[in-house]
Formats: C-alpha cells, sequence, structure tokens
C-alpha cells in the first residue's frame, strides 16, 4: 500500500508555501510593461523632429512613446536630465509640435511594491526557520555517529536444530552460548570467557544462519551489524559507531555482538596504494582497542563471519580478540543429507524419494546451494502440476544449480549437435578408461546457461586429499572433448576453451602449489594466498627468479601436453564406443545409470565404422 506524502505541520512551513505561492501568482497576475521596439535616445529625438511622435510617457527614466501611426517604442534617457530640456536641446518645442509629454507616478502599484517587498519577506522567514531548525541539524549529525546495529529483541526464529552439516562449529558456539548462560559453571575452574568467535568458510555454508541460531538460543541481547555498516564518507564516524555499539552491549551485559563480512573494516592496514591512511584503518583501530579493553568478567562477546580471512589484519585475528576460529567448510554427504531433511521438511515429498542419492550427487555444494535445490524443485513440480515433490524434479533441480535453466529457445545445426556430442563422449570415455579418473554419472548434450552441454563425474567417497595421479588423470579428462574433436573432424573449435583453462589452472597449483613438478621439485612458488589481496601483495614481488619462471610455463605445458596426448590415446583405441555413446546422445541427449555404464565400458557391437 503506497504511503500519503507527508503534509508540513510548522506554521512556519506554511508560510513559506503560502508566500511562495503568492509571488509566484503576482509574477503572472501583474501586467507586464508595454511591448515595442526599444531605441537610443538620440533616434527619439528624430522621430520628434520629424513630427511622428503623438506622445511620451516618463515613468522615472524609461520612456514609452507613441507614434502618429499608433505604434509604441521603448527607450530611456540620462539619469537626472529632463526630456523637456532634451527635446530643446535640439531645437524643438513640444507643445508647438504638439507631442503630449506626461509623467507617471514611479512605483504607485499596490502589486509592485508587494512583488518587491515579497522576496525580501520570503528569504527573511527561510533564515528564520533555518534557525530553527538548526538545533535538529547538530541532533542529526551526532546521529551519525551512532551504531547501526540492531538489537534482536525477540527470538528470530532459529535455533541450532535448523542447523546442519556443520556440528564442529554449532558445538563452538552451543559453548559459547552456554558460557553467557551459566558462567559460573567455568569461572569456577579459572576458566575465561571467549571474547570473540570468528566463523570463516567459504560463502553459503551457514555463517549467518549458526549465528542466527546463537541469537535465537542464547537469551541475552544480540547485537546484529555487518562491517560495511561503520563505513561512511565523514572521517571518525566508523569509529563512534563502534564505541557507541560496544558501550551498548556493555550496558546490556551479557551480550553478543554480530558483525557480518568483517573483511569490509578489517583487512590489514596500511592496505591502501601508496601506504594511505583511511576511514577504514581508523574504525579497525577502534575495534582492537574495543575487543583489547574488556574487563575479563565483560560478558560480551564478538561473533564475526567472513570468507576471505587471508585479508585480515593479523592484530584482529591474534587470541585475546578472537580467541576461537570456527572454520566451516562445505558440507560432507552425511552433512548434505541432513541439511536436505531440514529443507525439505514440510513439503510434500514422495515417500520413495531416497535422500541419501540426492546428497551424493550434490558433492561440493554449500547449505545455500541445498537450500536453492529443494526450492527449485518445489517450483518444478508446480509448473508440472503435480502434489508431490519426486526424484525427477531433484535431478533437474541439480542440474539448474550446476549449470543453469535449459536454454530452449537456442536453435543448434544436426552437425553442431553432432560435434558437441562427439565433444562430451570424449570426456566420458577417457574418464570411463583412466583408473584414477571419477566415475562419469551423467552426460547430457541439453543447452544449459552458458554451455552447449556437460559430463558430470562423481566419486565413489568423500576426498579430502588428492593425489598426482589422481590430477593427471582430471588433466587427462579435462582435454577428451578437445581431442575427441580432433581425432573425428580433424579439427578444434571453441567448445574446449572452458575445459583448458579449468585444467590450466589444475596444471599451474600442481607446479606452483602442490610441488608434483618432477623437474623443479617439492617446492612452492606461490604467497600462500588462495586469493590475491592487492594492499597486502602489490608490495612484495614474486619469490622466483625469471629463469624459474620459464621452467614453470615449461612444466605447465609438459603436463598439458600430456594429458591431451593421454585423452587422445584412449580416443584412438575406443572409437568405436565414441561413436557408440554419441550417436546415442544424439538420439536421446541425456544418458546415465546403467545404460550410460554399458555404452562406456560394453565391448564392440557390429563393424560399425565412426560415423565423420
Amino acid at each position: 500500500m503506497n504511503k500519503l506524502p507527508r503534509r508540513p505541520t510548522n506554521p512556519i512551513q506554511w508560510i513559506l508555501i503560502g508566500g511562495a505561492a503568492l509571488l509566484l501568482l503576482l509574477f503572472f497576475a501583474i501586467p507586464r510593461g508595454p511591448a515595442g521596439e526599444e531605441i537610443e535616445i538620440s533616434r527619439v529625438a528624430q522621430l520628434a523632429a520629424s513630427g511622428e511622435i503623438r506622445s511620451i510617457e516618463v515613468s522615472g527614466d524609461d520612456l514609452i512613446i507613441t507614434t502618429n501611426t499608433g505604434g509604441q517604442l521603448l527607450s530611456r534617457k540620462e539619469p537626472g536630465t529632463s526630456v523637456l530640456e532634451m527635446l530643446e536641446a535640439q531645437g524643438i518645442n513640444a507643445a508647438a509640435s504638439g507631442i503630449d509629454v506626461s509623467v507617471s507616478a514611479e512605483g504607485s502599484s499596490i502589486g509592485t511594491i508587494i512583488f518587491s517587498f515579497l522576496p525580501i519577506v520570503l528569504f527573511g522567514g527561510l533564515i528564520f526557520f533555518m534557525m530553527r531548525r538548526s538545533q535538529g541539524g547538530i541532533n542529526q549529525a551526532m546521529m551519525l555517529g551512532r551504531t547501526k546495529a540492531r538489537q534482536v529483541s525477540e527470538s528470530p526464529g532459529v535455533r541450532f536444530d535448523d542447523v546442519a552439516g556443520a556440528d564442529e562449529a554449532k558445538q563452538e558456539l552451543m559453548e559459547v552460548v552456554e558460557f553467557l548462560q551459566n558462567p559460573e559453571k567455568f569461572t569456577k575452574l579459572g576458566a575465561k570467557i571467549p571474547k570473540g568467535v570468528l566463523m570463516v568458510g567459504p560463502p553459503g555454508t551457514g555463517k549467518t544462519l549458526i549465528s542466527r541460531a546463537v541469537a535465537g538460543e542464547a537469551g541475552v541481547p544480540f547485537f546484529n551489524t555487518s562491517g560495511s555498516e561503520f563505513v561512511e564518507m565523514f572521517v571518525g564516524v566508523g569509529a563512534s559507531r563502534v564505541r557507541d555499539l560496544f558501550n551498548k552491549a556493555k550496558e546490556n551485559a551479557p551480550a553478543v555482538i554480530f558483525i557480518d563480512e568483517i573483511d569490509a573494516i578489517g583487512r590489514h592496514r596500511g592496505s591502501g596504494i601508496g601506504g594511505g591512511h583511511d576511514e577504514r584503518e581508523q574504525t579497525l583501530n577502534q575495534i582492537l582497542v574495543e575487543m583489547d579493553g574488556f574487563e575479563v568478567n565483560a560478558n560480551v562477546i564478538v561473533i564475526a563471519a567472513t570468507n576471505r580471512p587471508d585479508i585480515l589484519d593479523p592484530a584482529l585475528i591474534r587470541p585475546g580478540r578472537f580467541d576461537r576460529r570456527v572454520l566451516i567448510d562445505p558440507p560432507d554427504v552425511r552433512g548434505r543429507k541432513a541439511i536436505l531433511a531440514v529443507h525439505m521438511k514440510g513439503k510434500p515429498i514422495e515417500a520413495e524419494l531416497d535422500v541419501a542419492t540426492i546428497a551424493k550427487e550434490t558433492v561440493g555444494f554449500t547449505g545455500a546451494d541445498l537450500a536453492n535445490v529443494v526450492n527449485e524443485a518445489a517450483i518444478m513440480a508446480a509448473r508440472r502440476g503435480k502434489t508431490t515433490i519426486g526424484f525427477s524434479e531433484f535431478e533437474e533441480a541439480v542440474d539448474r544449480v550446476v549449470a543453469g535453466p535449459v536454454r530452449k529457445s537456442r536453435k543448434v545445426s544436426e552437425r553442431e549437435k553432432k560435434l558437441v556430442a562427439y565433444h562430451e563422449a570424449g570426456h566420458a570415455l577417457v574418464a570411463a578408461q583412466i583408473p584414477d579418473a571419477d566415475p562419469v554419472h551423467k552426460v547430457t548434450i541439453v543447452a544449459r546457461g552458458t554451455t552447449g552441454g556437460y559430463t558430470r563425474m562423481l566419486p565413489d567417497e568423500e576426498r579430502n586429499l588428492w593425489s598426482k595421479g589422481q590430477f593427471e588423470a582430471m588433466l587427462a579428462v579435462m582435454m577428451g572433448g578437445h581431442a575427441a574433436e580432433e581425432v573425428v573432424f580433424g579439427d578444434i573449435t571453441t567448445g574446449a576453451s572452458d575445459d583448458l583453462e579449468k585444467a590450466t589452472d589444475v596444471a599451474r597449483k600442481m607446479v606452483t602449489e602442490f610441488g608434483m613438478s618432477e623437474d623443479l621439485g617439492p617446492r612452492t612458488f606461490s604467497s600462500g594466498h588462495s586469493q590475491m589481496f592487492m594492499g597486502r601483495d602489490f608490495s612484495y614481488g614474486k619469490n622466483y627468479s625469471d629463469a624459474v619462471a620459464q621452467k614453470i610455463d615449461t612444466e605447465i605445458s609438459r603436463l598439458l601436453g600430456s594429458a591431451r596426448a593421454k585423452a587422445k590415446s584412449v580416443i584412438e583405441a575406443n572409437r568405436d564406443r565414441l561413436q557408440r555413446l554419441a550417436d546415442k546422445l544424439q538420439i536421446q541427449e541425456t544418458l546415465q545409470g546403467g545404460e550410460l555404464q554399458d555404452l562406456l565400458t560394453g565391448g564392440a557391437e557390429g563393424s560399425a565404422q565412426p560415423a565423420v
């Protein structure tokens, strides 16, 4: 519902509005001066001498001349002179020439007086109004330094039971809640309450959700804010807001302060190019002072969340400020199953649906991804007119999250469809023939998002460590589509560009981060940070010579060349299987399950030659 515009309530406002309206009315209502051509005063004398002027009206220094034909001319005399004297100086007698000279009363019109003085009155009223509001303006300026943190006074409706897939993080935060609710249990044993808990993890893993659960479970004042809310264009505002936030928390102790995306204000000091000292650094300095200045039994805990711990200032994350660091990774298969169960609660799920199967198919998904999968499945079921959500809807939802929606409007020629089929069949065939590669789960040539098709592989078990052989197998699988195009069509296309980019990244990490290069040996050549932070890394050079950089490039090229050769060898040795798989893809567009495995591992059928 649209809100009505706010009406003025101050009498001064009504006076200013009325005065402005009156001024506008007078501007249009007061008659304007006569219209006519403006001429020089010497021209007036010439016209008078030739007998073409009937009358001259004098208004101050302005002259309104009426000619014998009824036309009007405008002119202006010199200040302090007389029209009659000016005419006599030219030898013209006005009375004898029949020129009627009259003088009008200047400024006698009431409208002219009002029009002249009303702006002064309005300006004075505006000054008075601004003076009346000056005190309020000062108060508003002072409000800039007030914290924007919101105190959660009511339960946000989230409990620890609603958080799944992050058992260790829940345990850490549950202990913090217990510290606040029953501090004597710990203090009698000499334990001190932790001053801060830093939650670290990729986006979507549930950092903010866990903090909401803390707010729902703690039963103490909970102040919620984000790092960006401390930053303003005015110097000193951020530090003032920090002081105000912590003062409020101390007044309401025991209390919890949650700062989301703390990397917005907590990054390395001196991170500005050129060593600039900006407002963000002042805000960070104030946070350091406040967190280090707590009394031992202040009962105020700071919980912060970030997905960029590498750029945080060391003074901020040291023990004594953030005593605990809680790592929240994407969930494993058990965690994914628990998260799916939480999001499926209350939804009409088909009884025969196996949640464990969906959990196995969503390797690498975060909690936010899984929530999106369940929601997309529900939307898909509603779109199909179903009353329950089944496995087919979840399969489609997983594909939408992985690769995007189906591009039904995209028209593909038969040749391009054939090329994509062989490309994806190449990926799948290489994966099936190399021992260290993950099993192929699904192959499709249905266009989704920016891809013309994709091959999805799923590991048999959760993996935290990768071997060199597994990386080499991964590179070979990535090169499978590129090799299939070259072997079958004798040419390559841009369809392998994304594969090449990912393969190059894997090969670079093998050489520079994982020490998997035989030529360069077991050492690293990176800064040790997964993402570059210009404020920190800009001033540091690489820790190796140009000659070593050349060797790194050579080794990356060797790994990629070896993977390509291995993929090409597999394709050439199994062209019959490649053809059968590609032909089946062109007909069905999507293959998975037992049918896919039979095509990948089955023997040759007949004597069909490769279709090119």
